[in-house]
């Protein structure tokens, strides 16, 4: 796989792995199965000092397909991880502007779409399979994430 950089500086909030924890989750991308976490540690030049350690942990899925929602779709073989893009926030955040209230974008780019190489469990995959009904062969969608796809 390619692991390209960006050469993005993100603010990013993050949460801690666990209570007791002072490692954070800055990024925690189900799609690409990539996990980015940071922490302070004694630095190893002056042991006083803490240092800002990051660590990016990738998943790469096996028998991964091109096209996720094709069984029959060739094997993945490329896996390309741009940090720009992984730390891009695109949900809306409602600023004052000028007396007004103004709903802005924090990331840029949020209009490509982003390359999955695992099933996003909050997004609903489907494949079609045949079914026979009444002597007559029809398609139909069979949810590849069910817990997505139906309410409960």
């Amino acid at each position: 796989f390619i692991l390209a950089s960006g050469t993005a500086n993100p603010v990013l909030a993050g949460y801690p792995v666990d209570p007791y924890d002072e490692e954070y989750v800055l990024v925690n991308n189900k799609c690409q199965c990539v996990t980015v976490t940071s922490k302070f540690v004694p630095s190893e030049e002056d042991p006083e000092e803490k240092v800002l350690e990051r660590n990016i942990r990738i998943i790469v899925p096996l028998k991964a397909r091109e096209n996720i929602s094709d069984p029959l779709s060739p094997l993945r073989t490329t896996f390309v991880y741009r940090l720009s893009d992984l730390c891009r926030n695109c949900e809306p955040v409602e600023i004052e502007l000028g007396g007004a209230i103004h709903k802005a974008q924090q990331g840029n780019s949020c209009e490509e779409a982003q390359t999955c190489y695992t099933y996003d469990r909050n997004k609903c995959y489907s494949s079609p399979v045949s079914l026979l009904y009444h002597e007559e062969v029809r398609q139909v969608p069979a949810a590849l994430t069910p817990a997505s796809c139906y309410a409960e």
